[in-house]
């Protein structure tokens, strides 16, 4: 059905005369009444009673009025829709993070997008970066917010943030109390890491690290989680290096000393499918350049 009709016979409906109806459409009458008489053709029906004094809805019109309503107004909407959609205004992302970065730009980066685009849906599933890689080739995720890692093909990324690690101790270690260490500082202890499952580029970050100062890291203990990080090594089982934004988890029993060690990085980086060329992907990948480099 010609929306067009539905259009012109709701303004006459509304109107109950073709010279004004024709004004307000900005038309000439002999095609209102074309469209109207091809209307009435197409429905099988008279929708209206003409005459030279009057013109006046039928029963059959008078019930398609909320009808064609209806239909233009599921008409407008669908096409907001998509022109949302075309634009980046509107859409789903399914995004995946490592626990980290909930004490860096990350939050607030995701409430500002969600707030600029109110028919956006995020959905947000902590995960390590091993299992982002996974769920992100499988489709389950759309973005990643991941550890260094080495990349598959057919995997793009941008850095989203770049810290300093700092030594992460028990509260009652005698070294706790100092401004700051140098990792040869810590080759007597017992370290705490991220499973090399988990995190091969991180745990193999922090032996390299080791080794370069001299140190055969004695690790003992290895985790999936950042917060499982520090709760071991408030329980006293041993030191970890973590990044810097840590300190903001504010968990009781550990203090966080400064490396002396300047290169000592931690780097996230944001992640996707490289033939994911949807527009609302375009848009949050625009949004994380700009908070990357602010």
């Amino acid at each position: 059905m010609d929306i067009r009709r539905l259009r012109y016979f709701l303004v006459l409906a509304d109107e109950l005369h073709f010279g004004r109806a024709a004004s307000r459409l900005a038309i000439s009458q002999p095609p209102l009444s074309v469209s109207i008489r091809q209307l009435e053709e197409t429905i099988g029906a008279r929708l209206f009673e003409r005459s030279h004094q009057k013109v006046r809805l039928t029963a059959a019109g008078e019930a398609l009025v909320p009808a064609a309503q209806a239909l233009i107004d599921r008409m407008n909407s669908t096409m907001h829709q998509v022109r949302d959609i075309d634009q980046g205004v509107t859409g789903h992302l399914r995004i995946g993070f490592v626990g980290a970065l909930l004490y860096q730009g990350l939050p607030r980066l995701l409430q500002q997008f969600q707030q600029s685009r109110a028919g956006l849906r995020l959905n947000m599933l902590e995960l390590n970066t091993k299992d982002q890689l996974t769920e992100l080739a499988h489709g389950s995720l759309d973005v990643g917010f991941v550890h260094a890692s080495r990349l598959p093909e057919g995997v793009s990324s941008l850095l989203f943030s770049s810290e300093e690690l700092v030594a992460c101790l028990p509260q009652q270690h005698p070294l706790a109390g100092n401004a700051a260490l140098n990792l040869r500082d810590l080759r007597d202890e017992r370290f705490i890491v991220f499973s090399r499952q988990v995190s091969p580029y991180y745990y193999d970050r922090i032996q390299s690290l080791c080794f370069s100062a001299g140190i055969d890291p004695d690790i003992r203990c290895e985790a999936r989680h950042w917060l499982s990080v520090l709760s071991l090594v408030a329980q006293g089982f041993g030191v970890a290096l973590v990044p810097a934004s840590l300190r903001s988890a504010a968990m009781a029993g550990v203090s966080f000393i400064a490396l002396e060690e300047v290169a000592l990085l931690s780097q996230a980086y944001c992640i996707w499918q490289t033939d994911d060329q949807r527009p609302i992907l375009s848009a949050f990948l625009t949004a994380v350049r700009d908070a990357a480099t602010g």
